[in-house]
């Protein structure tokens, strides 16, 4: 026996090489698995053997893979299929998986066996191995991921590098400098970008051709002065290089009648040094101006008669001047925040309910909705004064950096129909957001500093956007997939646009990482970044389209023919009177179709209330908006926002595209989708109640206890599924169904729904609702 133990550890050394190669082959799939990196970007740190946690009661949905944290995003890569992804836009800067440290709004890591978790800081220390990781995202998502098969100490330091690298200590540790020094700055310090060799600096976005203007020349403001017809009005340069103000641009538009010198030294007594700031011309002559509050209790009098008269000078009619203080008369701005704050709870932390009268009744605790209509109601007030009443508007805030924003916008979406196309609303936003200096990086939070300073109120501004898109959709040439996009961008740390608080704080940060990085600038004053309107930075061709509205009635517009995006001119004869706002009438009555409230459906619901106002109670702009409203529509004109609450409404695609139990086939309202289930539920059970009377077998799977507490709704029969099916659903073009992580959501998920299998939802919490 003995000559044959030496044959016996010869035969085992030469199967376990194959026995180990068979149980480690995923291995080199997984080591493939590498993170696409921008110019700039590098990985800080990585784990492999991740379990990504998808929107099901089980774990057989969900993805494997490998966590990567880099300097610019957490990157989850997977060879793993995501279903249901066709329709689904695609961003050049971020894979399907990414999430932007910039949009990480906290860190939460958990150990199972220890019941502990922990909100991570930057800079902290985990004293556990996480088994968990939940990211909390400023965009309303929760993405999950479990660590059960990867080593645990690799899965505690790419959570701490997660919460140390989403927090920044100082601006230019955003990753825009980084990206920018690398992509359009070569080693030797000799500035490419200007040439454009793989992208445009900060140049205005192209759109159809037609060139965003930035605003940051004063070229830009004297096309705007006599695009408006302002013609008392005049570019001045009293700021160039910021000596009279950090946070207003070096070029801005005041009155003829002013001088250089006057204006010097009136500014020493405003907030800020913020002089007042032309906004916009209305054709009557009547100008929208905004500035902050004179500190100096003295020469108020004096400089607001001083400011009121050079304003009514340039008035063709000498109107007199209307000041609105909206500290007075809006929310706060922590009372926006803390009304969002309420918003994210119920959309994303709390489970979804189906029921309308909870869902409704938590939406108004939220005062959210309540904030967008006060927006929308002063903005059409200012409307009154300027368009009704001929007189110009000062709009007046402790900082003009905040609401001014806010409201300014708004009035001038509602007055030119030039703000309504794609390149005038980018204008606009430039103007009035990015170079009147409001707080981006703070509002933002970008550094998480603090969140006293913290406000959503750009995102306040795009839902009321969206409030006249959904009331007026022929009056906009672009789509909520556009205001949705727009607002996302807000997280993407690569655009100058959403990254700094004012242009000077631009300029002051790209010298200094100029100067760190041994870049030269040349004449330029600032690091070339991208701009936002720069869309094809982001997307195709192809998915731009999406931000083109079919039903547009506009002097231009554009249209997709065999992939190829064309310009053609509309007029308004070319439409029905229904698109142009007028509802359907059959002998004199309105469609019982009429599901959309029109411009004019609204006269004729709104008249038996208006009759009930007595005469002396109506207010001059109650009037005007009510005689506007009784006129035919002019979608090239004047629009005013419908007020009453059933026409406020939530913006779904933006604040519920990651909640699965929202995302209905084709379309639709969940509490909708929700009832026509339970019909279908109670018709199935009268059916296999039906079949057992006749004798008959009842339907495969059905018992007597999924009757008393399931329902089910079939999307269509498997045999009629086309083998490659075109999915939309409520979050068209958002695929969420990689995306998303909620772990006790009822029943099943809606994302099996749209694959045309039967699914099954709980109806444990309406049992004792009746129909």
């Amino acid at each position: 026996m003995f000559p044959v133990k030496p044959l016996k550890p010869t035969f085992k050394s030469y199967l376990p090489p194959l026995q180990t190669e068979v149980k480690k082959s995923p291995q080199p799939t997984v080591r493939k698995l590498e993170a696409k990196l921008l110019p700039g970007e590098i990985v800080v740190n990585e784990v492999n053997f991740v379990r990504k946690c998808i929107a099901t009661d089980t774990s057989k949905q969900d993805l494997w893979g490998k966590l990567v944290c880099t300097n610019f995003k957490i990157s989850f890569i997977t060879d793993d299929a995501v279903p249901l992804l066709k329709f689904q836009y695609r961003n050049k800067l971020l894979g399907e998986h990414d999430i932007p440290l910039t949009c990480i709004e906290q860190v939460v890591t958990v150990n199972d066996a220890k019941r502990k978790q922990k909100v991570l800081g930057s800079n902290q220390k985990l004293k556990f191995n996480p088994t968990e990781l939940i990211i909390y995202c400023k965009d309303f998502r929760i993405v999950r991921f479990r660590f059960d098969e990867a080593g645990p100490e690799s899965a505690k330091k790419v959570c701490l590098a997660i919460a140390h690298y989403s927090q920044p200590a100082d601006p230019q540790l955003l990753f825009g400098f980084e990206y920018v020094g690398k992509r359009y700055y070569n080693p030797a310090g000799d500035k490419v970008n200007g040439v454009d060799p793989g992208g445009g600096g900060d140049g205005g976005g192209e759109v159809e051709g037609v060139q965003t203007p930035l605003f940051d020349r004063s070229s830009d403001w004297d096309r705007e002065i006599k695009r408006t017809g302002g013609s008392e009005w005049r570019v001045c340069s009293i700021n160039e290089s910021y000596v009279i103000s950090l946070s207003l641009p070096e070029y801005c538009v005041v009155p003829v009648s002013l001088a250089d010198q006057d204006l010097k030294q009136f500014s020493i007594f405003f907030t800020g040094q913020r002089i007042p700031l032309w906004c916009w011309n209305h054709p009557n002559g009547s100008a929208l101006v905004r500035m902050s509050t004179i500190k100096d209790m003295v020469q108020q009098r004096k400089l607001d008669q001083r400011i009121c008269n050079a304003i009514t000078r340039s008035h063709p009619q000498r109107s007199d001047v209307y000041k609105s203080d909206l500290d007075k008369s809006l929310p706060t701005i922590q009372d926006v925040q803390a009304a969002f704050v309420r918003l994210k709870h119920i959309c994303v932390i709390d489970p979804f309910e189906e029921s309308d009268e909870k869902w409704l009744s938590s939406m108004e605790s939220t005062h959210w909705l309540e904030y967008v209509r006060s927006f929308l109601k002063h903005s059409a007030e200012l409307v009154y004064m300027l368009d009704g009443k001929h007189v110009s508007v000062i709009l007046q805030e402790e900082e003009d950096r905040d609401l001014n924003c806010v409201i300014s916008s708004l009035v001038q979406v509602m007055l030119d129909p030039h703000f309504r196309s794609i390149a005038g609303f980018q204008s606009l936003v430039q103007k009035e957001w990015v170079m009147a200096g409001y707080r981006f990086l703070d509002r933002c939070n970008h550094l998480k500093k603090s969140d006293k300073v913290e406000s959503p109120l750009f995102l306040l501004f795009l839902d009321c956007v969206w409030q006249l898109l959904d009331q007026y959709p022929a009056a906009f040439e672009f789509t909520e997939t556009y205001l949705t996009v727009l607002s996302d961008s807000l997280w993407i740390p690569v655009f100058s646009t959403f990254l700094f608080n004012c242009p000077q704080q631009q300029a002051e940060h790209s010298r200094e990482f100029a100067r760190s990085k041994n870049i030269h600038l040349g004449d330029e004053k600032v690091l070339q970044f991208p701009s936002v309107w720069d869309w094809s930075q982001q997307f195709t061709a192809k998915d731009q389209a999406l931000f083109n509205n079919p039903l547009y009635v506009g002097k231009s517009a554009t249209c997709v023919q065999n992939g190829a995006v064309k310009t053609f001119k509309r007029t308004k004869k070319n439409y029905s009177s229904t698109l142009r706002g007028m509802p359907s009438l059959r002998n004199g009555l309105l469609s019982e179709q009429e599901l959309i409230p029109r411009r004019n459906s609204l006269v004729l619901r709104l008249k038996p209330e208006f009759s009930l106002l007595k005469e002396p109670q109506e207010s001059p702009s109650d009037q005007y908006i009510r005689e506007w409203f009784s006129k035919p529509a002019d979608l090239q004109g004047l629009i005013l926002p419908q007020l009453l609450s059933s026409h406020i409404k939530l913006w779904k695609l933006c604040f519920l595209r990651w909640i699965p139990e929202a995302q209905i086939n084709n379309g639709g309202y969940i509490t909708a989708f929700h009832k026509v289930s339970v019909l279908a539920d109670e018709i199935e059970m009268l059916q296999n109640r039906l079949r057992q009377y006749k004798g008959t077998p009842s339907t495969p799977g059905a018992s007597p206890e999924t009757e008393r507490c399931k329902m089910y709704f079939r999307a269509s029969n498997l045999s009629d599924t086309p083998p490659t099916p075109e999915y939309l659903t409520s979050s068209f073009p958002f695929s969420p169904v990689g995306n998303l992580c909620r772990r006790s959501i009822l029943g099943t998920p809606l994302s099996k729904f749209l694959s045309g299998a039967k699914i099954w939802i709980s109806t444990e919490t309406l049992a004792n609702e009746t129909l």
